[in-house]
């Protein structure tokens, strides 16, 4: 009896262990297959649950931070490399000579750019995640001055005498010119969309300012993107050149001799359906070049007919005026160009011919003169004093690379001591920065979403048809806890959205590899924060308008002391912290060209810097959103408002923060919930 009794438990525990592994495999093969919207994705726990920890131990083991040099600057003698860590928030001194770090300055958060003083003693670094500019005393390697002016701070330019810094604000789209015998702002110019570089022409008469974004347009025309021209002397704009079907200028440099200004540029074609790939019509990339003499403003594109260069980043010059070099951070490139030809190629250019000059994929046979491979990521780069050496930051290498001018070869890389291990959400970050992926390698991930956010167009997808059912881009930032994406919610996880899905609708191309695409999804979960809000909220107390936009975001009842139903209030579908309910719902705001269908509830954090807004970006500013869309009060009940009180809601809106500042306001927000429903 005991010898049966032990039969049958040993025979139930097999069948148990059978069964487990059975339907449990059964069960872990459906889960898998759900989440990657794939059959076949390896069948893997740690791809979800160990690469996309954040915040805790695990995250830790599994993590890095790297130097990522992003900007560069070098001394007169050409002896001393000083190079903007942007992730390790440091500047990194290196001896050309030896090829080794000889030192490690901590800055601010996300420094851009590093400049030397004229006479070589100080370096300013500007942290655009902490709305100031260091200068450092390069004698004793010690912060000795903070300058502070707009918010965001990139590119800047030290006039020739040492007495004016000009920097331009990226986050409130102005320039700040500093006094540097003070060391306080003395004056604030506007500029375009997102401006991010600077260049001081050879006279110092004149500065140049180039912008990522466009500024406003009317909805689904041509952008336009600004180059700003400022009088040094009197400190004022003197001029806005527009570059129709142009954006993402990164890098604006000036020619010796002072007759070019020169930009890099994309041309993107989001108001074409996106069919025609495979002849350019998805993005381009070129330069955009003012003849200052005449004012002609003309676009070239540095790719060819079977080949994009695609996220043309850095831009330099050789003091002798005769070649120009431009890193491709999408495609490990460097191009040297030969700027006699490109002179020759203008001087051919007739007025009438000059757009078609901007889509010709075969032009710059005539002037590109070589493409030097570099490692992961090329963005910033500096000449040495005598133009014979060309150093590149490898920004997701961790290295410098030297490059001869004369052989157009790599000749050395320097390290800068970061990790030397590839984190998985290292190789996303890779992944999310090539554009290996895309047909002929036209565009990365980050074409669309530089720093990981949105570019602010609207695209045509070209779905099933044509012209149906425009897209405006949204950010990555913090989006990995409110699936789903898409605007039409039909990509349940991040898996789904940048597959198979991405690869037919998008690249035109072989879909990622499963290895890749773990990567790339660790990478967009784990490692992409808002930037500070310190534009409209640096320290979480909000201003009295702002106080009075939360209490109508809360309210219950309109002006009149009517009840709002539940439905038709803003905290309803915009909850914190991330200001999602992450539901489907509609807000009355689909166009005739859309077809029947809800929305995902888009997450408000940080929604300052994401104009346009709505689905199709048809609303150029939070105000118009209720102003010209909401005529029946389908999109929260606002009709009632007076124009103070919407300008309180836009306030508050604008004060929004990154989701782990408003962890126990949701807290509270879900007890509230819970009593009511009680």
């Amino acid at each position: 009896m005991i010898r049966m009794k032990g039969i049958i438990i040993s025979g139930a525990i097999i069948l148990a262990i059978g069964a487990v592994l059975i339907f449990g495999g059964r069960w872990a093969r459906g889960h898998v297959n759900y989440m990657t919207a794939a059959e076949d994705h390896p069948r893997t726990c740690w791809s979800c649950h160990i690469y996309t920890q954040r915040d805790n131990f695990i995250a830790k083991l599994m993590n890095e931070t790297y130097v990522s040099p992003y900007k560069l600057d070098i001394s007169q003698d050409g002896s001393t490399l000083f190079i903007v860590g942007q992730e390790s928030n440091e500047l990194v001194v290196v001896n050309t000579e030896t090829a080794k770090v000889v030192e490690k300055i901590p800055v601010g958060l996300k420094p851009h750019t590093v400049t030397l003083s004229p006479d070589g003693k100080s370096a300013y670094v500007s942290n655009q995640w902490a709305d100031n500019i260091f200068r450092i005393n390069l004698e004793n390697s010690k912060v000795e001055d903070t300058l502070v002016g707009g918010a965001g701070p990139a590119g800047m330019a030290i006039s020739a005498d040492g007495k004016n810094l000009w920097c331009v604000n990226s986050y409130s789209n102005n320039i700040s010119i500093f006094d540097l015998g003070n060391m306080q702002e003395r004056r604030r110019l506007k500029a375009g969309n997102n401006p991010v570089s600077i260049a001081m022409t050879p006279d110092g008469r004149e500065v140049y300012v180039s912008s990522r974004r466009s500024v406003d347009v009317p909805h689904m025309t041509h952008p336009l993107t600004e180059i700003t021209v400022a009088s040094t002397k009197s400190q004022r704009i003197s001029d806005r050149k527009m570059f129709q079907d142009a954006y993402i200028m990164e890098t604006v440099d000036v020619t010796p001799s002072g007759d070019l200004v020169i930009a890099t540029l994309i041309r993107p074609k989001n108001l074409l359906p996106t069919v025609q790939i495979e002849r350019g019509w998805m993005m381009t990339q070129g330069l955009g070049i003012i003849e200052r003499e005449s004012g002609r403003m003309v676009q070239l594109l540095l790719d060819e007919p079977n080949a994009f260069y695609a996220d043309p980043f850095g831009l330099v010059i050789t003091p002798d005026g005769k070649r120009a070099f431009v890193s491709h951070g999408a495609v490990d490139k460097v191009t040297a160009i030969d700027l006699d030809a490109l002179r020759k190629v203008l001087a051919e250019a007739p007025d009438e011919e000059l757009e078609d000059y901007a889509n010709d994929l075969g032009l710059s046979s005539r002037f590109v003169i070589g493409r030097i491979p570099t490692g992961s990521n090329p963005k910033g780069m500096v000449l040495s004093p005598d133009g014979k050496l060309l150093y590149v930051a490898e920004r997701l290498n961790d290295q410098i690379a030297v490059i001869n001018t004369e052989s157009l070869e790599t000749i050395k890389t320097i390290g800068l001591e970061g990790p030397k291990r590839r984190t998985v959400a290292r190789h996303g970050r890779q992944v999310l920065n090539n554009a290996k992926g895309t047909f002929q390698g036209q565009y990365a991930c980050y074409t669309c979403h530089p720093d990981v956010h949105e570019d602010g167009l609207v695209y045509n997808m070209a779905a099933s048809d044509m012209g149906r059912n425009l897209a405006n881009v949204q950010s990555l930032r913090d989006i990995g806890d409110i699936p789903p994406y898409k605007w039409n919610g039909k990509n349940q996880t991040i898996y789904k959205q940048d597959g198979m899905r991405f690869s037919t609708i998008l690249t035109r191309n072989e879909a990622f590899t499963y290895k890749d695409l773990d990567a790339l999804v660790a990478y967009i979960i784990t490692d992409n924060p808002n930037p500070p809000n310190l534009r409209f909220n640096p320290d979480g107390e909000l201003t009295a308008k702002q106080q009075r936009g939360k209490e109508i975001f809360y309210r219950t009842h309109d002006t009149y002391g009517n009840e709002i139903p539940v439905e038709n209030r803003c905290y309803t579908c915009h909850p914190p912290p991330y200001f999602t309910n992450k539901e489907m719902t509609d807000v009355g705001t689909l166009a005739d060209s859309d077809d029947p269908m809800k929305f995902d509830v888009p997450q408000l954090n940080n929604i300052y810097e994401s104009g346009p807004y709505l689905h199709d970006g048809k609303a150029p500013t939070l105000e118009e959103i209720w102003t010209e869309f909401n005529d029946h009060d389908e999109h929260g009940v606002a009709n009632d408002m007076m124009k103070d009180q919407l300008n309180d809601l836009v306030e508050y809106l604008k004060s929004l923060r990154d989701a782990k500042y408003y962890m126990d306001e949701a807290q509270a927000y879900e007890a509230s919930l819970s009593k009511k429903n009680k």
